[in-house]
């Protein structure tokens, strides 16, 4: 959930999002990440995006911090449907001598379909 503001050609977005959380390593719980992104159209066709998001030990629970991190490149195909890659971090910092969680670090591609 955000709001969406123009830059410049950016179109930005300053958010916020409800995590659960199940590590492997560690106790279930949740994270209320703030963070946002930019996207970047190139023509009709193409966007350049990245967002971040990151939750600290305050406004989360059985971990210590979450981060995640994306970045890539979207091709639109119709207004509501698009195909995506790009890079993509995800990570959850062990609390009480439990194990960091790292759930993505690598590349992606996807399809996104938005209603």
């Amino acid at each position: 959930m955000g709001y969406n503001f123009n830059l410049g050609p950016f179109l930005m977005t300053l958010g916020g999002k409800a995590v659960y959380l199940n590590p492997k390593d560690g106790d279930e719980g949740y994270a209320i990440a703030a963070g946002g992104g930019a996207e970047l159209p190139l023509g009709q066709y193409f966007t350049l995006f990245g967002e971040g998001y990151y939750s600290p030990d305050s406004m989360s629970s059985g971990v210590e911090d979450y981060v995640e991190a994306n970045a890539g490149v979207r091709l639109n195909v119709l207004p509501s449907l698009n195909i995506e890659a790009g890079y993509r971090y995800i990570d959850m910092a062990g609390k009480d001598g439990n194990r960091d969680n790292t759930l993505a670090d690598g590349a992606y591609a996807g399809v996104n379909f938005r209603f």
